[in-house]
């Protein structure tokens, strides 16, 4: 699989599906469902995918020796600071790509104590994650409007769109890349 087109929204090749479909590669319907599945894609694992070049973040302190940053995987941390203090990498603290921060005299428990310039995300997008965002952005292409409930006793009739989000559902294989890199799993409602 390629790289996506440079279109920063984009998380999937637009050349591959338009050549699977046989579309133009720039075709506008092509274009809108490879955005929406790769929105649909970021909002599901809860953060950009595409490298992001320091993003300054403020954090609450947990009171404790680690800190959870928002993005990963993390591939750079060029400035931690608490309470306007710099903090120095190695000596005050450590940094982990899975996105944790650690100090050994742990983090104040305090709200938006801590200050983070870090980059994080993919140069490029790994090919699992172009995979289940191009069949995602496939089927909405494939969807044809029809009837998509009857009742007969009542009269209500539905009718199914193109851009019916009930229609069009997810592979196995977009169930497990959003499983896999999904970040902050355990605050689920």
């Amino acid at each position: 699989m390629t790289a996506p087109a440079e279109d920063p929204e984009l998380l999937a090749d637009p050349a591959e599906l338009a050549a699977k479909l046989g579309l133009a590669a720039d075709d506008p319907t092509l274009l809108y469902a490879l955005r929406s599945a790769s929105r649909d894609f970021a909002g599901a694992v809860r953060h950009p995918v595409r490298h992001v070049a320091a993003e300054e973040v403020r954090l609450d302190g947990t009171g404790t020796a680690l800190l959870q940053l928002p993005c990963a995987p993390v591939t750079a941390v060029t400035t931690v600071e608490v309470d306007g203090a710099v903090l120095a990498e190695g000596t005050d603290f450590d940094w982990s790509e899975d996105g944790l921060l650690e100090r050994a005299g742990g983090w104040p428990r305090r709200f938006r104590a801590v200050r983070v310039v870090y980059s994080h995300g993919y140069t490029v997008v790994p090919a699992d994650i172009q995979d289940a965002v191009s069949q995602k952005a496939e089927m909405t292409l494939n969807v044809t409007p029809g009837l998509a409930s009857m009742t007969v006793g009542g009269e209500s009739l539905s009718f199914a769109t193109g851009s019916s989000a009930s229609v069009v559902g997810v592979t196995d294989t977009w169930t497990r890349t959003v499983e896999k890199y999904q970040l902050n799993r355990g605050d689920r409602s």
